[in-house]
């Protein structure tokens, strides 16, 4: 996957929350697969619900779109090949994301 970046990269305003936002994406992606093996629905949801709003938020629509369709899959109870096939678009999104760092 190619690297994602924020829509708001060339604002210098943002790169500081947008790095931070960024350095936790590796870690929730962890979370979300340890989640997922567990059968934690419910902790997947929170995570999925919480990316869907800071996604936008931080400049990366795709973080967003890639979490709400986890999101549903879970509220709607589907098939857990649905689920873990929307959970790993969704972790592989968030490990391509990349800041430039500011100086």
């Amino acid at each position: 996957m190619d690297p994602i970046r924020s829509v708001y990269e060339d604002d210098p305003d943002m790169m500081e929350i947008i790095e931070e936002f960024a350095e936790e994406l590796p870690g929730r992606a962890t979370a979300i697969t340890e989640y997922i093996e567990q059968n934690d629905w419910p902790n997947v949801q929170t995570l999925a619900h919480q990316l869907k709003g800071a996604g936008g938020g931080y400049g990366f629509p795709q973080i967003t779109e890639a979490a709400a369709a986890l999101e549903q899959a879970v509220k709607d109870d589907s098939d857990t090949t649905l689920i873990k096939e929307r959970a790993g678009t969704l972790c592989e999104i968030l490990r391509a994301v990349t800041v430039t760092e500011s100086s």
